[in-house]
């Protein structure tokens, strides 16, 4: 499929991983919608809305910036109005936005335990569910979510049950859609990496510079990403990828070139392995 002229959503798109999929995009000559909260530089984060769209620009696409809280149904309802009022309808919709707290239950503070169910869940539900009467018209439409295959081992548990539990609803929400959708033809599928990832969270809140030398950079998932929404819709939905896996099917299977430190050790990602 070719991506000229599609339009694609992409929630958190100010940096990192979003970012690095909206590129992807835009080389291909994608219309993308920057739907994310940063209107001004947090010096620790980097990036806002529009930064991101002049790189979008610069890269070939054209770009929309849209602040956008997505624990506000009306603010998700003005990125989806304005999306089609600009560019006539929505292809792609990323659901890339997350918030993180690996905390154990008794230091998890209620604000957190609400902010990630908010956020990851119910804003991941109730953005896709404003696209999808547009993308049913769509040609080829995807959704495609950055959430992990679903496993009941309790390691996966036992440390930040929270975080975990809004991860996992992403990805339940995800093979939910693939059924409920197929017949309207929307592909539905989530999108995970092997490893850690170099992005402010890694850097920031998990494990710092020496974190980060053991990751991948975000460019993996872009890549991957760019692999799964090319595929005709009818035929690719309802998996949970790893973003080795989707690679190895085109045939890519050197992935030293997306090492923060090429030939360096590599740092397993939450909910794999």
């Amino acid at each position: 499929m070719s991506f000229q002229n599609k339009t694609a959503i992409i929630t958190g798109a100010t940096r990192g991983i979003g970012k690095a999929i909206a590129l992807r995009l835009a080389r291909e000559g994608a219309n993308i919608v920057i739907a994310a909260k940063s209107i001004e530089e947090n010096p620790k984060l980097g990036g806002t809305i529009f930064t991101a769209a002049a790189e979008i620009e610069a890269a070939g696409g054209k770009a929309l910036a849209i602040q956008c809280d997505i624990r506000f149904e009306e603010q998700i309802q003005n990125v989806v109005d304005t999306t089609v009022e600009r560019f006539g309808g929505i292809d792609i919709l990323i659901n890339n936005a997350s918030a993180i707290s690996l905390t154990p239950t008794e230091k998890t503070e209620p604000k957190r335990f609400d902010l990630m169910h908010d956020i990851n869940v119910r804003g991941t539900f109730m953005m896709t569910k404003a696209c999808i009467p547009h993308l049913r018209k769509s040609a080829n439409p995807h959704i495609l979510t950055l959430s992990p295959p679903v496993s009941l081992d309790p390691k996966w548990f036992a440390n930040h049950v929270a975080y975990t539990l809004t991860k996992f609803n992403m990805s339940m929400m995800t093979i939910g859609w693939s059924a409920e959708f197929k017949k309207d033809k929307i592909a539905a599928n989530a999108l995970w990496p092997r490893t850690t990832i170099d992005t402010a969270a890694v850097r920031n809140l998990l494990g710092g510079e020496m974190l980060a030398n053991m990751s991948r950079t975000p460019e993996i998932l872009a890549d991957a990403a760019y692999y799964i929404l090319q595929q005709p819709s009818t035929d690719c939905t309802g998996n949970l990828f790893i973003d080795e896996q989707v690679l190895a099917k085109e045939g890519i299977t050197d992935l030293d070139k997306y090492a923060v430190v090429p030939g360096g050790k590599l740092y397993t990602d939450l909910f794999v392995g």
